[in-house]
């Protein structure tokens, strides 16, 4: 069994995974940046709770020092996630991002990712086999962004398809860089979470599925890959 830290896991597909994997018998770390909130999840699922803000240096430095005395780590889920949208006009489109909107994105949807790597290369660099999961999304594919017989073709945002797009990019490189790690993107599909308000079409029991898949893969599964429940997705 292994241990495995899912980052934003208090509610949603990060909470969905845990329970799942909490379930098959590995050791779990919810990371949570409100301390009631992560509290309340990490209780009901039986999980172990770190307080942990991928936007924030210091944060993820005690994070992996707390898991690091605690013996180790196998499975990094790079969960958390944002999008920004409002209840009365939905995703702002092209004309309204400004520079400042997309960094709030960037900021936990890839910087958030690349200062979680940084700090936990070295410890999952110690497991026999050890697993990296970026939660990203089928916006991420500019195949499929850019084609007008696929649905996500008709999403109006940049940031958050620009995120995920670099989040797939650093995927590439990272596998390629650490090959006796398994490092993969995976796109959960539009999924009914608090992330999109509510607005998915499946179940976060259906979105965690390639989530929980891909945390268990040995170091025979692939690498440097970017799938979907239903397989292979295009960059």
């Amino acid at each position: 069994m292994k241990t495995v830290l899912i980052t934003g896991a208090n509610k949603g597909l990060g909470f969905e995974t845990a329970r799942r994997l909490l379930e098959a018998g590995h050791t779990v770390y919810i990371g949570a940046r409100h301390a009631e909130r992560g509290r309340i999840a990490a209780d009901a699922l039986g999980a172990r709770l770190v307080l942990l803000d991928v936007t924030d240096d210091s944060s993820v430095d005690a994070a992996a020092a707390t898991i690091a005395a605690k013996g180790g780590l196998d499975v990094l889920i790079n969960n958390a996630g944002l999008e920004e949208r409002t209840a009365e006009n939905g995703v702002p489109g092209a004309g309204d991002e400004t520079a400042a909107s997309m960094e709030r994105i960037f900021e936990t949807n890839v910087f958030g990712v690349v200062r979680m790597l940084h700090a936990f290369l070295p410890l999952l660099q110690r497991s026999r086999e050890p697993v990296i999961v970026n939660v990203s999304s089928g916006l991420g594919s500019l195949s499929d962004l850019s084609e007008p017989d696929q649905p996500t073709y008709f999403y109006p945002g940049v940031a958050y398809p620009a995120s995920k797009t670099t989040l797939n990019a650093i995927t590439i490189q990272y596998a390629k860089a650490f090959p006796d790690m398994r490092i993969n993107a995976v796109d959960p599909g539009y999924t009914n979470t608090d992330l999109n308000g509510r607005t998915g079409t499946q179940s976060v029991e259906e979105g965690a599925s390639i989530i929980v898949r891909m945390a268990q893969i040995g170091s025979d599964g692939p690498t440097g890959a970017f799938l979907s429940a239903q397989g292979a997705v295009r960059w």
